[in-house]
């Protein structure tokens, strides 16, 4: 398990809409038993553009999903599964993603 990789989202109320949690916390806090998560939505399925910078469009087998920053959230760890990808190539958007939430720039 590590920062950026990808997770099927197991919680029956909300998989639908969003299938994938990408875990986002550093590795250096491997011993918590949480994780920061940030759900992906398929990009087809919202009805308003997203903000790009806010919410980057990033690619997970061959689909293209959006980054809902907005939605952040700690999960504990043993609430995800297997890891199915990784999107650590997306780094710098993520990040600029989560800088543009918390700072606004």
């Amino acid at each position: 398990m590590g920062q950026f990789s990808v997770f099927k989202n197991k919680n029956p109320r909300s998989k639908a809409a969003f299938p994938f949690l990408v875990d986002v916390q550093s590795n250096l806090l491997d011993e918590l038993q949480t994780r920061v998560v940030i759900p992906l939505a398929k990009a087809p399925g919202l009805t308003k553009k997203p903000i790009s910078t806010l919410s980057p469009l990033v690619e997970v087998h061959g689909h293209k999903y959006v980054l809902l920053t907005p939605q952040l959230a700690g999960i504990p760890r043993s609430d995800l599964g297997a890891e199915v990808t990784s999107i650590a190539e997306h780094r710098d958007a993520v990040i600029a993603a989560l800088d543009c939430l918390i700072t606004g720039i």
